[in-house]
């Protein structure tokens, strides 16, 4: 087993978080995540934090249950917003993600756990050199079917809950996008539209959906050269428009997975931070060691370890809020 030294690399860092070491960098709240069902977790051992500001977050084995079988029918329909995009609360309940207004149970408080770490590090970021990218987050993995996507809408609606804080979601996934089939909405003109186009106005491509504080923007029309596209001087234009329309926005990305699409290591050089997601129990320490290698043009990366192993029987985040006596 590895473990972090002072001094060692990133990639080292990463690798012995991947291991499971005892020893990890910045202990952070447990976050299991599954990408079709709600995960219910326990507390990891107290592990103590590095000499180093990047974040590792250790992601036990899931719990698997059902999410919204209980919750009254008013969930699941949307409200009538006039011309904003309605979100589809039932298919949310179906795919195991957190749905806006019902209580508070397991898989929200985790969410809320996870996105507190971010908005910390975007503070972080935002003393930095760099402070125009702090409120840009990447969400990426090294294979497909890690749960990513999962992760970033999950994230998005538990920020939209934040006072202070509007959200955008875009699908950055450019090659398989699904971002907007998982929220129930109709794709249309989005991200490459507006890279391809500069007389396009980017924000008239933006949808407002009726959960307060989230809106979301579609991959767009799909193009052999998506990769350029986003690698070109018109993204930083485009990002700088999305983010100077709201100041109380942050965006994050749904990106393509690393090992298996470039665009995601040129979206990494763009955004203050990136989370990556890794099923622990199936991708090799290869394939994370070559992923943290493609995405280290962002100087803050948190890797999430997913289906990690755990005892069961200990304390669980979240199994506080509608606990019985």
């Amino acid at each position: 087993m590895i473990r972090p030294v002072h001094g060692s690399s990133l990639l080292e860092r990463a690798a012995a978080a991947y291991d499971l070491a005892p020893t990890i960098r910045r202990p952070a709240p447990v976050v299991p995540i599954h990408p079709e069902t709600a995960p219910v977790a326990v507390e990891p051992e107290p592990m103590p934090a590095a000499d180093n500001d990047d974040t590792f977050l250790a992601i036990p084995e899931a719990l698997r249950v059902p999410v919204g079988q209980e919750l009254p029918e008013a969930f699941f329909t949307g409200v009538d917003a006039g011309d904003v995009a309605t979100i589809d609360r039932g298919m949310l309940a179906e795919n195991g993600m957190i749905v806006p207004g019902a209580p508070v149970g397991p898989l929200a408080e985790e969410f809320r756990l996870l996105k507190r770490q971010l908005l910390i590090t975007r503070e972080r970021v935002a003393e930095g050199p760099t402070p125009e990218k702090a409120r840009t987050v990447l969400i990426c993995s090294a294979r497909p079917e890690d749960g990513k996507t999962f992760c970033a809408v999950n994230l998005a609606l538990s920020m939209a809950a934040e006072r202070d804080t509007d959200v955008l979601l875009v699908d950055a996934d450019v090659a398989k996008p699904d971002v907007m089939k998982r929220l129930g909405l109709d794709d249309g003109p989005g991200l490459l539209d507006a890279l391809a186009d500069a007389r396009i106005d980017v924000e008239t491509l933006v949808r407002e959906t009726d959960i307060a504080g989230l809106s979301v923007l579609p991959a767009g029309t799909g193009t052999a050269t998506d990769t350029e596209l986003l690698a070109s001087a018109r993204t930083r234009a485009v990002i700088a428009r999305l983010l100077d329309a709201n100041p109380r926005r942050i965006v994050i990305f749904d990106s393509p997975p690393a090992l298996a699409a470039s665009p995601a290591a040129v979206l990494a050089m763009l955004v203050g931070q990136t989370m990556l997601i890794v099923r622990a129990d199936r991708t090799p320490e290869s394939e994370l060691r070559e992923a943290v290698a493609l995405l280290d043009g962002c100087d803050h990366i948190a890797l999430a370890l997913n289906a990690v192993s755990f005892v069961a029987g200990g304390h669980r985040f979240g199994s506080y809020y509608g606990a019985g006596e």
